[in-house]
């Protein structure tokens, strides 16, 4: 098994970790989870974290991924276009040439580089209509990952994922059960041991009644929908005036937050 002595995280919201909120109101996180877990394999393990929520891939190639690439890590983990999928009209084979020139551009840097599949979306209202652009960018991914010997999570073959439990009130980011789990199958990736397994099938539950489905579906229309569309048509951003949680490499601390110290 390798060990990884630094990585750098880019991305957005999904790697900055919404909604996995830890005890101090901060975000933790699939990514400070496993960070978490190298952590205690190597007291020298430096971390940073560069990712912002909103971010469009065209900004994370050129605000984060160059920084990567200057700071030269062992490990680069890469999740974007995840927001770009969700706007009208963005082509998916120019979004996936764009995300494989980072790809490109961090292989020859001599990062290891993993990268991560968009969830499969059939559960999840308003963004299941997204589903068949998510799968043509998954299978650029999978193309993407094979050329360049790079690392894949594969978060559309995570059953779990599917579960409604595994997402937050707002429908577009993963609890904290969902992050938890795709840190443990992010480190089965890297070949690093972990004591739980990502697969264990969540308790059954009692499906809901119809009318209290939609009435769950119009609350969220209106706490989280509408906002993101003013949001769109302003030009602005869930990022815009936020700086990354952990902008440098240094040694991985959990700041005295609870949920990070317990995968």
């Amino acid at each position: 098994m390798r060990r990884w002595t630094s990585w750098i995280a880019v991305g957005d919201s999904f790697t900055e970790g919404l909604s996995d909120e830890g005890l101090d109101g901060t975000y933790i996180g699939w990514a400070d989870r496993l960070a978490m877990i190298l952590a205690e394999r190597n007291p020298d393990f430096r971390y940073a974290n560069l990712a912002l929520r909103g971010k469009m891939l065209r900004e994370i190639v050129t605000e984060q991924v160059s920084l990567a690439v200057e700071a030269r890590p062992d490990l680069v983990t890469v999740c974007a276009g995840g927001n770009d999928l969700i706007v009208p009209g963005r082509d998916v084979d120019v979004l996936a040439e764009e995300f494989e020139q980072a790809v490109v551009g961090l292989r020859k840097a001599g990062c290891e580089v993993v990268i991560f599949t968009g969830p499969d979306p059939r559960n999840q209202p308003v963004v299941r209509r997204i589903r068949a652009k998510v799968a043509i960018y998954n299978g650029h991914l999978h193309a993407i990952a094979d050329r360049h010997d790079a690392m894949l999570v594969d978060l559309w073959a995570m059953a779990p994922l599917v579960d409604v439990r595994a997402w937050s009130d707002d429908r577009l980011h993963f609890s904290a059960e969902g992050h938890r789990r795709i840190a443990l199958r992010t480190a089965e990736v890297l070949g690093v041991p972990v004591a739980e397994d990502w697969r264990e099938p969540l308790p059954p539950v009692e499906p809901m009644p119809w009318l209290r489905l939609r009435q769950a579906d119009l609350a969220w229309t209106r706490a989280h929908l509408l906002p993101w569309v003013r949001r769109q048509l302003r030009g602005e951003s869930m990022g815009d005036g936020l700086v990354p949680k952990r902008p440098e490499l240094s040694t991985f601390s959990s700041n005295g937050n609870g949920h990070a110290a317990h995968i």
